[in-house]
C-alpha cells in the first residue's frame, strides 16, 4: 500500500499545512509520496527532513520582514517577494533557519514540487534530486506568483507557481502508483475557486507568457475538478481531505499575526482527521 500526500500551498495560507504536517512529525505519519505545490512544497521539503516546527516562522515571523516581501524589493528587484532571501539567505547552511539538506535526501520518501513553465503552460514536476545543498531554485519555482515576481529560471527555463498548470496534483499521485491520497487544501472544501482575479492577472502576462497565462486563466477550473475528484476518492476510503473551515480572513498575502496563528492551529487540530486515517 502506497501512501500519498499532497499540500496545495496558498501563499501564507501555507500555515496551515504547516501545522498539519507538524502534527504528523509528533504522531510518526510518514508518507511514501510528497507533493507540494508553491507554499506547500516548502512545507514538504521541511516535513521529509523532520524538521518539526521549521516552517512556522517563515509565515508569521520572516513575511514581516522587508527583505522577503515589500514594495522596496518590488521596486529594487521587480519582484515583491525575494525568493531568494527565502529559500537562499534563511534556508542554506549558515542561515537563520537551513533545511536540513542531508535529512531530505536521505528520508526514503518521494518528493515531487511542481512548477509551471512559463513557456507552454504545463507542468514540471521536480524531484528532491533536482535539488542540490544551498540551492533549492525548484522550491523558488514553485512558489513563483505570476505578476507580483518576476519568473524564476532554471537552465534558461521561466518558471511559475505550480498552480497555474496543476494547482492540486492528485493524478500525478495516482500516477506515481499512490493507492491512498491525502490532500492538504488551504481553503475550505465547499469555497469553489473563480478565475476572476486569475484572468485579470493573465492580461499582464499574456504578451509575453500567453501559454501561462491561459494557464492561469483555468486554474479554477482544474482546482474545482480535483477536490470534486479528491471528495469522490474520499468516500471510497482512497483519499483523505483536509481543509480548514474558514480561511481566518487571509487571502494569499494577508500578513496578520492573530490569523496565521489560528491557521496554525487550524492544521494542528484538524490533522486529527488524518490520523484517524492513517
Amino acid at each position: 500500500m502506497k501512501n500519498g500526500i499532497i499540500d496545495v500551498g496558498g501563499g501564507l495560507r501555507g500555515i496551515y499545512g504547516a501545522g498539519v504536517l507538524d502534527r504528523c512529525l509528533e504522531e510518526g505519519i510518514h508518507f511514501d509520496c510528497c507533493i507540494g505545490v508553491s507554499a506547500g512544497s516548502a512545507n514538504m521539503s521541511s516535513y521529509i527532513a523532520g524538521q518539526h516546527g521549521r516552517n512556522k516562522p517563515f509565515y508569521d515571523e520572516y513575511s514581516f520582514r522587508k527583505e522577503y516581501m515589500s514594495v522596496k524589493n518590488l521596486v529594487q528587484k521587480h519582484s515583491y517577494l525575494d525568493l531568494g532571501y527565502v529559500y537562499g539567505t534563511l534556508s542554506n547552511r549558515g542561515g537563520e533557519n537551513p533545511l536540513d539538506y542531508p535529512a531530505m535526501m536521505a528520508d526514503p520518501a518521494e518528493m515531487i514540487v511542481v512548477a509551471t513553465d512559463a513557456r507552454t503552460g504545463k507542468a514540471r514536476y521536480f524531484t528532491k534530486a533536482a535539488m542540490k545543498q544551498d540551492d533549492y531554485t525548484p522550491l523558488m519555482a514553485s512558489c513563483c506568483i505570476p505578476v507580483v515576481d518576476q519568473p524564476i529560471f532554471i537552465e534558461g527555463t521561466p518558471y511559475y507557481d505550480g498552480g497555474l498548470a496543476d494547482p492540486v496534483p492528485l493524478e500525478k499521485a495516482l500516477e506515481m502508483g499512490c493507492d491512498r491520497v491525502a490532500v492538504i487544501l488551504t481553503k475550505p472544501v465547499t469555497a469553489e475557486r473563480n478565475n476572476k482575479r486569475d484572468e485579470r492577472l493573465s492580461r499582464l502576462i499574456c504578451r509575453r507568457y500567453p501559454e501561462a497565462a491561459k494557464g492561469l486563466t483555468q486554474r479554477a477550473r482544474r482546482y474545482n475538478d480535483a477536490v470534486h475528484k479528491a471528495l469522490a476518492m474520499e468516500q471510497e476510503g482512497k483519499a483523505c481531505v483536509i481543509a480548514p473551515d474558514s480561511t481566518e480572513g487571509m487571502s494569499t498575502l494577508t500578513k496578520d499575526k492573530e490569523s496565521l496563528e489560528k491557521m496554525y492551529e487550524k492544521g494542528r487540530r484538524d490533522a486529527e482527521k488524518l490520523l484517524q486515517w492513517y
